[in-house]
This record gives structure tokens, sequence and C-alpha cells, in this order.
């Protein structure tokens, strides 16, 4: 997500270090190529022009001149200012009512349905609630399927009858309250454009369930027309929040830079890959960092802490500072690392890791590789590496379906990840 953009604002960064001292000319000169990478990236410009003044107002402000590190504060200022443009603070999403009611709403083809399904399972995974989803969108031809085969997928019962949107949605609150659900998501319909018969029924809706929270689904593909839809929702039906989906793909990233500037409705969520638990969170300053390469180390560690054992992290890390972490740790070590998505994801949100390696592919086929490898061994093979002579490595290399060069490439990793170990406990890191 963002890359053209955070490419070009982390290479007029890197340009800004390489100066002695700030001037009023290298200042003019890093803006201009911060307000390039801001077009290129499809933000809107007048957000852009009221960008570029409060950073270039502030970086020939005293405190930037005094400054020993002028370069760094520079840095500082387009953060901040990032920050600022993205929302300031995390807006939360609403979770006290009993039931706490949500509908999605947005244009045909936005993805509510898919959100609708990322949603309630984040919802139930992080903040453990009980979901309910409810087909309101009784036009779209397959539309209720479509939330049924999603809400099988995940294990979330989906409220469907044969009624107006408003009565299905009245009959879900009651059905919500009696089987004890606490969180109830209303998929509706779209439009191709905004109609005032889509916008009379959503403010229906929200009038005879009393919604607390209503998030307009928006593509962030759509570029700056995505304001105009923001605005004609908002308008209608004071919108609480904002879910931008395909932040993944081929997208420029100007509409997040634009939504919270121009129409004052905070990102909540954004859609990150097709899969049902590709929807984060939007951290504006975690998102900043990202885009100026500075990584995103929280957003790390809260995906380690939902999907890795910590008892079984913990117990590892007492065997690499103990130095007898074998074979079949790390095998389970790689089995957690597996939970938390494709390395490459991971990779990025990592601080200072260079251009090359951010863009490298990695093939899961060659974790697949060395899992077959460290599974064709024995168990005391495992525990104990040493053992392994010419003809074990023969019957390893045979019965996994690699070559014998593959098998002591891994083992000759494996004891040069140990020894790094090593040298860190001798530099007192506890566990």
């Amino acid at each position: 997500m963002f890359e053209n953009l955070s490419d070009r604002l982390q290479s007029a960064m890197h340009k800004i270090k390489g100066y002695g001292k700030i001037t009023e000319d290298n200042i003019s000169e890093m803006t201009r190529e911060i307000r390039l990478a801001l077009l290129e990236a499809d933000v809107n410009y007048q957000v852009i022009k009221e960008f570029i003044s409060s950073v270039k107002e502030k970086a020939l402000g005293e405190e930037v001149q005094k400054s020993l590190k002028p370069a760094e504060m520079f840095v500082k200022i387009v953060k901040d200012e990032l920050v600022d443009l993205l929302g300031k603070e995390k807006s939360d999403i609403y979770l006290t009512g009993n039931p706490t009611t949500l509908m999605l709403v947005g244009l045909q083809g936005s993805g509510k349905t898919t959100t609708i399904a990322k949603l309630g399972n984040l919802l139930r995974k992080k903040y453990h609630k009980k979901p309910l989803f409810v087909a309101c969108d009784i036009y779209r031809p397959a539309a209720i399927d479509q939330l049924k085969q999603l809400g099988k997928e995940l294990d979330i019962p989906v409220f469907s009858i044969d009624d107006n949107p408003v009565n299905i949605a009245i009959k879900a609150m009651d059905f919500a309250k009696e089987n004890k659900y606490d969180y109830v998501l209303i998929d509706t319909a779209g439009r191709l454009h905004i109609d005032d018969n889509l916008m009379q029924e959503l403010e229906d809706i929200e009038k005879a369930i009393n919604v607390n929270e209503i998030l307009l689904v928006i593509d962030s593909m759509m570029g700056q027309d995505a304001i105009n839809v923001i605005n004609g929702f908002n308008s209608k039906l004071n919108l609480t929040g904002a879910i931008l989906t395909k932040l993944d793909g081929d997208t420029k990233g100007g509409v997040a830079l634009s939504v919270r500037h121009l129409t004052n409705v905070p990102i909540k969520f954004v859609g990150t890959s097709e899969k049902l638990d590709g929807l984060e969170e939007f951290f504006p300053e975690r998102m900043a960092t990202r885009i100026l390469g500075m990584g995103d180390i929280m957003s790390i560690v809260e995906k380690a802490e939902s999907v890795i054992d910590q008892d079984e992290a913990l117990n590892a890390a007492k065997k690499l500072n103990k130095g007898n972490f074998d074979l079949e740790d790390f095998l389970n070590q790689l089995n957690q690392i597996k939970k938390m998505g494709p390395l490459e994801n991971i990779i990025k949100l990592l601080p200072g890791v260079p251009k090359e390696l951010k863009n490298a592919q990695i093939d899961p086929k060659q974790m697949a590789h060395v899992e077959a490898i460290i599974k064709s061994m024995t168990f005391m093979e495992r525990k104990d590496p040493s053992i392994l002579k010419a003809s074990r490595k023969i019957r390893i290399a045979k019965g996994s379906g690699r070559s014998v060069e593959e098998v002591n490439r891994l083992l000759k990793q494996f004891e040069q990840m140990k020894v790094m170990m090593k040298q860190f406990k001798n530099k007192n890191f506890k566990f």
C-alpha cells in the first residue's frame, strides 16, 4: 500500500539528510518533491497546498534553525503533518451497545458484503464479541447467498427473511436480543450512484433501530471521486467512519490522505487483503511511519500476539538463551511464524529494511521445503543434528523430495543462527 508515494517521500527524506544545514532553498526543493509525490498519489490539490504550507512554515521556524540535527527535525515535521492529515488519533469503533448495531453503506461494488464478514471476524477475534450478520440487501442478485456463504466460512450466523429492509432490520434486532448477540452487522443495498430511494431506505433503517455506527465502505481505487461520495452519504446519514477497501491493490493512496481533512469523517478500518482476516484498524501514526519507511513494529507485535502461543514462544526464547534450541523447536517456531501471514508483508513493517528486500517476493514453497526436510528426520535427529552423517542425510533428502545439498544448507543455516543467538546472550539479552 502507498508504495509509489512511500518511495518518493523516502527519497526526498534521504536527500535532506545529506544537507549540512537547513536553508530556505533546500526546504523549497524538498517541499517541491513532496508536492509532486502527493500529486502523483492523487491527493486532493487543496490538501496538498495546505500540507506543504504547514511543513514549510514549521521547517523555517526557530526551533529547526537552532536544532543540532535540522534534517531529522524536518523529517519529524513531515511525519507529524502526515499524522495530522490522516486524523491524528485512532478513531475507535463503538462497542458498548446492547446489542451494538453497525450498518455498512456504500456504492455497489465497493465491497460491503465482504467487509461485513471481515469486520465480524475481527470483532470476534480481537474483542471477543458474538456477532450476527443481517442481510438487508434484497436487490442485488446473490447478495444474500454471498453473505450466507461468508457466514458459513466464519461460523457466524446470518439473519435473513423475506421482507423489506426496514422490517428485516427490526426483526433482526429482536432476534439478536433474544439470542444474546452483542454485535449486529447490517449489510445494506448499494447503487451505481447516490439516489434518493437508496438514501431514504438507509435513513429509515437508521431511525427504526437506532444504529450506533454507520460506516461507509469506499473503494480506495476511486480516486478523488471518493470525496464526493463521502460527502453525499454524510449529508444524509451522519457517518461515524469510513472503511477503505483494496489498499493492497494498485492504489495510489490519495483517498486516505484526503478523506479526514476534507470530510471530517475518520477512517476506522482499511482492507489489506482479500482474505477474511484482511482488515486492519486504522492508526494514523502507524500509517504515517509506514509511508515514510520508519516501519510499524506495533502492528507486528499485535499480529504476533493474536496468533502465536506465548508460552511456547517464551519456552523457545529460554532455550535459545541456554543454547539448547534444536530443530524440533525450530519447526515449532516456523509453524508459529506461518500463522502471521506472508513473510514479505511482515518485512515491510520493519524499520530500515532496504527497498530491494521490501519488494522481494518470498516463495512460501521455501518454507515448505524446510518443513519437509525437518519432518523427514527422526525425533532424535531433530534433537541432536550432530548425529546426521552422510547416510542419514541421503535418507532425509529422499524422504523430503529435496537434495542432500539443501539438507546441508539448512543444517549450516541453523548452526549459524545458534552462533548468532550466543552472541546476543553474551551481550546480556535476557528472556
